[in-house]
């Protein structure tokens, strides 16, 4: 660090890893809102399903109804790849908040040392936790793709 850096330009230092730490909590908030929609979504069409098997115990299916269980089958083979998806998302977003906590810390650590040696450090930390960011928000673009393909198979057997 520079010589004789006040409190106050350590401070406005730690706000950037805070303001990403702030920005990775809306992320997280919004991908735990997607896993919770799509595992209930799940247990909906698994639900459909045993209801499908139960009563295929007293005769056989009749189209419509092997159309409708081969749509679910295809559907859950989606969504369990689409859960994937978000639980990485959210992976990438959490260690990202901790590289933003590190970075902050070592900047402190940094003031109260009096050391430069640290600075690499604190600049690595906050890039690597930028580029978790990116991958967060590639695997929730990604999420929203195969969302909107689900949705597709969904509409296509009604027709």
């Amino acid at each position: 660090m520079s010589e004789k850096m006040s409190i106050v330009q350590v401070i406005q230092l730690m706000l950037a890893p805070g303001i990403m730490i702030s920005a990775c909590g809306l992320l997280l908030l919004g991908m735990n809102n997607k896993y919770s929609l799509v595992v209930n979504r799940i247990r909906l069409l698994n639900e459909e399903k045993r209801k499908f098997f139960s009563k295929a115990g007293a005769h056989d299916l009749q189209y419509e109804e092997s159309v409708r269980l081969e749509s679910i089958s295809m559907q859950l083979k989606e969504l369990e790849f689409r859960v994937k998806l978000v639980r990485n998302a959210v992976l990438a977003y959490t260690v990202a908040v901790a590289f933003f906590v590190l970075t902050s810390l070592f900047i402190g650590v940094e003031y109260v040392s009096g050391s430069d040696n640290i600075s690499v450090l604190v600049t690595i930390l906050f890039l690597l936790g930028m580029l978790l960011v990116l991958v967060g928000v590639i695997y929730a673009a990604y999420e929203t793709k195969k969302g909107f393909e689900i949705i597709h198979l969904e509409i296509k057997v009604d027709e």
